[in-house]
């Protein structure tokens, strides 16, 4: 959430800002939201110090003697008038506060223009294009009966896959490698958190209200979901806490199943495990003072970078446009892996720093010098498991129908160097 004092004081730059987002910030509205909270908000702190005072004056009149009742009629009346514009008012504050929720986080002055991914700007890249000396294949008929989608079907519907045999382990090894690589060398500090959040969750990170199509409610019980991310219940951690100074910066990491109905995508990538409701995140998130944020995502971004180099992967990093922005994200930096199988580069995670966007909805503070502030947020997929399946697969895939284990995946694959998948 904007910071209302600022939002306040700079309305019509903040509408400025947003227009690199596309975002259409209703000035006209927003002016009289606030026009009308302030005069119920005098109205208010008016009729309290009324009755206030006329209550203290019915004991001075009752020592001197004097017929208080008419007194007591006045602060009655009083109390009736300042309990509907109280009412009025917490009305008010629900229509203005879902009017801000709505707001997006204002964008970096580095984030490009844009309306589209087409306008991303490469900033830098890594590896080059595998190149083959036979047709290679996409991961479908790599994996051939190791990934079962016909089955998942059955089970759940479309969208849904089941890997088995070496397939499964490959799947497995990596977020154990990516685990390790993070905690034993990047300092991160790894969490099993749950999958199941209610929706004031949601709400601090940002996914709620606005993209309530894209979550998965739990039947019978609106208030819980099951996760889109880690990033919001290892995110929300630290909801509602004020943190010593020297407790930051915070660096968690966590390996979970994610949850998305995928709204909006109906006949985009079918085919694979591109694009799933159910899919395997290793998540980087990062907690950090005001004056370290940009310092931290770079860094949070380069230790996903590394696990990229790590398993021979080419990549290219990407900031995203004004268009491309997410709703809580002041940047993001997105890498995008090669995979030989589409003949394109597809994102494979996204580094962003929220500045104090998501705090503000979390209240999550830290202690600065007498008093408070608000810490900033920063979070990123270290990697995506599954995407980072295909990737091997793809990239690694020999001539005689075998897929190459990465020397950095071998010691969570009992040693073997390579893998061959029967096929139908």
């Amino acid at each position: 959430m904007l910071d209302r004092n600022y939002l306040r004081h700079h309305a019509a730059e903040v509408r400025d800002v947003l227009k690199v987002r596309g975002f259409d910030f209703d000035l006209d509205r927003y002016a009289a939201l606030e026009s009308s909270r302030k005069a119920l908000q005098e109205e208010t702190e008016t009729l309290q110090a009324e009755r206030n005072a006329k209550s203290r004056a019915i004991g001075v009149a009752k020592a001197r003697g004097e017929d208080i009742a008419p007194r007591i009629a006045e602060v009655g009346d009083l109390g009736r008038r300042l309990d509907d514009a109280r009412a009025r008012f917490d009305a008010l504050r629900g229509e203005f506060d879902g009017f801000l929720e709505g707001i997006p986080n204002l964008p970096d002055g580095s984030v490009p223009p844009g309306d589209s991914e087409d306008e991303n700007v490469e900033i830098r890249s890594w590896g080059d294009r595998t190149v083959f000396d036979f047709q290679p294949q996409d991961h479908v008929d790599i994996a051939g009966r190791a990934l079962d989608f016909a089955a998942a079907a059955r089970i759940s519907g479309a969208r849904f896959s089941i890997m088995s045999g070496d397939l499964a382990r490959l799947h497995r090894a990596l977020a154990a490698f990516m685990l390790d690589m993070h905690t034993r060398e990047h300092g991160y500090e790894e969490l099993y958190v749950p999958y199941i959040v209610n929706a004031d969750a949601l709400k601090g990170t940002g996914q709620l209200p606005k993209f309530e199509v894209e979550q998965f409610g739990i039947r019978g019980d609106e208030n819980y979901y099951l996760i889109p991310t880690a990033e919001v219940p290892v995110t929300n951690v630290i909801r509602d806490t004020i943190l010593p100074a020297d407790a930051l910066p915070l660096r968690y990491v966590s390996h979970t199943p994610c949850f998305r109905r995928e709204a909006g995508t109906y006949g985009k990538d079918t085919r694979g495990i591109i694009r799933l409701h159910q899919f395997d995140k290793v998540e980087l998130v990062q907690v950090v003072e005001p004056e370290n944020s940009w310092d931290a995502l770079e860094e949070l971004t380069s230790h996903a970078e590394a696990v990229l180099k790590r398993l021979e992967l080419p990549y290219r990093a990407v900031v995203l446009c004004g268009g491309d922005l997410g709703f809580a994200a002041a940047k993001t930096i997105d890498l995008e892996v090669w995979l030989p199988g589409q003949g394109r580069f597809r994102e494979i995670s996204s580094c962003s720093n929220y500045l104090d966007f998501q705090a503000r909805r979390m209240m999550a503070r830290y202690r600065a010098g007498d008093g408070t502030a608000f810490v900033h947020t920063l979070n990123g997929s270290g990697l995506a498991v599954g995407r980072s399946l295909i990737a091997v697969l793809e990239n690694h895939q020999q001539g005689d129908g075998t897929v190459r284990v990465p020397e950095a995946l071998q010691p969570y694959m009992s040693g073997t160097t390579r893998l061959r998948f029967e096929k139908p």
